[in-house]
């Protein structure tokens, strides 16, 4: 299609270790607290800083449902909930095809998973529970959200590790922009809290040890001292819509989704690559037809292991330089902890709290920056009453996908 529109943001939900929605999510962004704890998780034994949410979501649904939903799908359920009422729907039956949805997720049901582990290699069972099977399911999020709202267009899920939820989102970007849909929702879930997927990070050597001094502190991305990525689970998503029709309803539009870059390392399954994340930047820059100036706060994928952080540093210098007149950057997994699939949801409303609040949040817990991560940092402090015009969040994972969107400070169409 020729037709190109602009492509605002009218509704937001999260459901994360910093905040069950927006308000408090930007709360805690601004007083720097962290939502990292130690978590066990049977039958290991070890305890291991998460980002975990202590609370259960289960009351919000009833005994006919939960046999279907692993928590990483309540949790997707609750968020998008959010954010398509903050739009101010309900149903969108009447958009038949008109109507998306796009979802991230690195893993699905682990927990349902998990569980019927147990049951067969354990207990001896020979099959597993009623409806597991639909618990597990890496769509199963998507699925249960577009029942429950009447999503008739596309409902596609995106599995390209930690870049899933981002490229979940420009995605759907492109399809309401190119004039395919007039409404999506995009966003991701995760729960990886588990023994199985603990155990498959620690096989990694990935995982960080907790802080001597205070778990909260453990994870410290771009840090001389940083000690590897910690895990964190919760869900995020946004509504999407074109401007024209956003405005005709008479809808608050929180931003505006003005770039969108994927591309790929094709380099190695586990180790990234700084030209492929540079490469992915750039796209974005020139699909919102921005230069590296024009952006104000670049927020980074910055997990905290120590080659990761090195090779993202490049990318990020080698398009946008490291000084003082630079983007302003930041990793706020240093208070969430790493959400797989849905890192980059979760970051991208992050970066729109940043612009709506004109404040630039703190990679905290950044004692000493290294220096092969040199960059425009803000450490251990927020930024306050700064303001943002066009900001970035990067996201990148195993498997070489990385993913950049641009989002800017939304400007209101003449009548």
């Amino acid at each position: 299609m020729s037709e190109s529109r602009t492509v605002v943001i009218t509704g937001m939900g999260v459901i994360s270790p910093i905040g069950l929605n927006i308000e408090e999510l930007t709360a805690s962004l601004l007083s720097g607290r962290s939502g990292i704890s130690l978590h066990t998780a049977a039958p290991l034994a070890k305890q291991f800083p998460s980002g975990s949410i202590p609370q259960s979501f289960t009351e919000h649904f009833t005994k006919l449902e939960l046999p279907y939903l692993d928590r990483c799908q309540q949790m997707a359920i609750l968020a998008a909930r959010q954010a398509i009422h903050d739009a101010g729907f309900e149903n969108f039956a009447e958009f038949k095809d008109r109507a998306g949805l796009y979802f991230g997720s690195v893993k699905g049901g682990s927990e349902t998973e998990q569980a019927w582990y147990q049951q067969l290699l354990i207990e001896g069972k020979q099959a597993s529970r009623p409806y597991s099977a639909m618990a597990i399911m890496q769509n199963g999020g998507a699925a249960q959200i577009s029942i429950r709202h009447q999503i008739l267009g596309p409902v596609m899920t995106h599995g390209s590790a930690c870049a899933s939820s981002g490229s979940a989102i420009g995605e759907a970007f492109r399809a309401v922009r190119d004039g395919y849909l007039d409404v999506a929702v995009a966003g991701g879930a995760e729960a990886p809290l588990t023994a199985c997927l603990y155990g498959l990070f620690e096989g990694t050597r990935a995982l960080a040890t907790p802080d001597s001094t205070d778990p909260g502190r453990t994870c410290k991305p771009f840090a001389k001292n940083r000690g590897g990525l910690v895990l964190g689970e919760g869900a995020a998503f946004i509504m999407l819509e074109s401007e024209e029709h956003a405005k005709n309803r008479g809808a608050t539009c929180y931003a505006t989704l003005s770039g969108y870059g994927i591309a790929s390392d094709g380099y190695h399954i586990g180790t990234p690559k700084a030209e492929g994340q540079a490469a992915a930047i750039r796209l974005a820059l020139s699909d919102a037809r921005l230069t590296p100036e024009d952006i104000g706060y670049f927020n980074a994928h910055g997990t905290a292991t120590k080659g990761g952080d090195e090779v993202e540093a490049t990318a990020i210098r080698s398009v946008f330089g490291d000084g003082p007149d630079c983007a302003l950057v930041s990793s706020t997994k240093s208070v969430h902890g790493h959400l797989l699939g849905a890192a980059s949801s979760l970051e991208l409303l992050i970066t729109i709290a940043a612009i709506r609040g004109e404040f630039v949040p703190a990679t905290m817990h950044m004692d000493e920056m290294d220096p092969k991560c040199s960059l425009n940092h803000i450490p251990n402090k927020p930024l306050l009453n700064h303001s943002i015009e066009r900001a970035m969040s990067f996201s990148c994972g195993f498997g070489g996908t990385n993913v950049a969107l641009v989002i800017s400070k939304h400007r209101e169409l003449p009548s």
